[in-house]
């Protein structure tokens, strides 16, 4: 039997989380998992960062309707890890496209590449020549390889492919919005390439479109916290972090006794501003010019008898973009979320007469009645970065060992930033921020 001089006791690392939307969460389950000792620390009361529940007088709701798609691979590999049922947390349905009056896209369940080629040749709501420039468009950007020789905005990329005014109506405006939620004159062509990539270009399932069946804080971050709580860790709501402190033996928060030996900054950009940190020019100075894009949803109550034709619809030439029904999803039979993405004309509304002018769109575009049990608005005015040509974005790592960046803003451990601001980018950065932190400890 050994001596007790003898045993070798090793040193559980310990890093803290700052901030608890789907980038923190995800590094600190990556970290969890690892056998890392991960104290969480959130701000608000509820998880989730910008895409979370919104309680409003008894109500549970979004405070935006975000999109899965069946390429969201690394999303969808953590929720499991944390033990998300992903069958039951969504509604999956091959891809459809439905875009009012009159445009349908639809992808069969064939193999891959034959279920876009279907798809686009029987495109409903086109023209001969508008399905070919439809089809002409996305076979080049296959061809390529989808990488473009220079990043433009989609509206340059769209004129130079000769896209027709009624194509970029009814496919592309109400898909890059979707997507990017930056406005076609700014959005960043080559982005869009990275999602129509992995999406429509990938495998079949990858075109899938999966609608939450939970609100977005159950989707993932809550069961989330329950797995890194189950494996030692903590997450702390209502606990803003203001400073961070570099010491002989570690990280210090706000001047608190505990110790960490990382820390992985996981705040929205805007909000890295308001945080103090001890080493010099640590945190990214570019991102303090971004310019950034809001989301608004408009809840809409109506009788439980109503309901759409499909769980979600497209609107062209309107200021409602994308309709849900979460009838088909959430049991909440007679609520429709309308969703706005990216600046416009509705900014310049008051909340009432916005809701207003959405009941009028949907009463003359889909026939719903006028009349509502309730309304209710929320705004997200920072939603997501601007997605731009060119934009320059930080690493996950940086200056400082032991200080890590995460959030669907940052390039990633390559320097590479391909995707937009979604789901999808945050847990793919939480995790790079992770592994990078585990092999910096190691």
């Amino acid at each position: 039997m050994a001596s007790v001089e003898n045993v070798v006791v090793l040193k559980t690392h310990s890093v803290a989380v700052l901030g608890a939307g789907y980038a923190g969460m995800s590094a600190a389950a990556e970290l969890a998992a690892a056998g890392i000792n991960v104290s969480v620390f959130e701000a608000g009361k509820v998880l989730g960062g910008r895409a979370r529940k919104v309680g409003l007088e008894g109500k549970s709701l979004d405070n935006g309707q975000h999109l899965v798609i069946g390429a969201y691979t690394e999303l969808l590999a953590m929720m499991s890890k944390v033990g998300v049922d992903c069958k039951t947390a969504f509604l999956r349905r091959p891809m459809e496209l439905v875009v009012k009056p009159g445009f349908r896209l639809a992808c069969p369940a064939l193999p891959a590449p034959l279920h876009l080629a279907l798809g686009l040749l029987f495109a409903q709501g086109l023209s001969w020549s508008e399905r070919f420039a439809l089809v002409r468009t996305i076979r080049a950007a296959q061809a390529a390889k989808w990488q473009l020789p220079q990043d433009m905005t989609v509206s340059n990329w769209l004129k130079e492919q000769r896209q027709p005014d009624a194509l970029i109506s009814r496919f592309w405006q109400p898909l890059t919005v979707a997507a990017l939620n930056t406005p076609l004159a700014l959005a960043s062509a080559q982005v869009l390439l990275n999602v129509l990539r992995d999406s429509l270009g990938g495998v079949r399932a990858a075109s899938d479109l999966l609608l939450p069946r939970l609100d977005f804080s159950a989707l993932y971050p809550d069961t989330a916290a329950r797995f890194i709580e189950q494996k030692g860790g903590h997450v702390y709501r209502s606990r803003r972090i203001r400073r961070v402190a570099k010491m002989a033996q570690g990280w210090q928060l706000n001047g608190e006794s505990e110790i960490f030996d990382a820390v992985i900054c996981a705040l929205p950009p805007h909000g890295l501003s308001a945080l103090q940190v001890s080493v010099p020019d640590i945190l990214p100075l570019q991102v303090r010019n971004w310019i950034y894009q809001p989301i608004v949803t408009v809840y809409l109550q109506y009788d439980p008898a109503v309901k759409l034709a499909k769980p979600m619809l497209g609107l062209s030439d309107s200021l409602a973009q994308w309709v849900f029904d979460r009838g088909f999803t959430h049991q909440t039979d007679g609520l429709i979320a309308v969703v706005i993405s990216a600046e416009g004309p509705h900014q310049a509304l008051a909340q009432d007469e916005l809701a207003q002018a959405v009941m009028l769109e949907l009463h003359q575009r889909l026939s719903l009645p006028m009349d509502t049990l309730w309304y209710r608005v929320i705004t997200e005015k920072r939603a997501t970065f601007a997605c731009t040509p060119d934009l320059q974005r930080p690493s996950n790592q940086t200056s400082a060992a032991g200080f890590w960046l995460a959030g669907d803003y940052t390039a990633g451990l390559a320097g590479k930033g391909d995707y937009p601001a979604t789901l999808e980018g945050a847990v793919r950065s939480g995790v790079a921020a992770a592994q990078g932190v585990l092999k910096e400890l190691n």
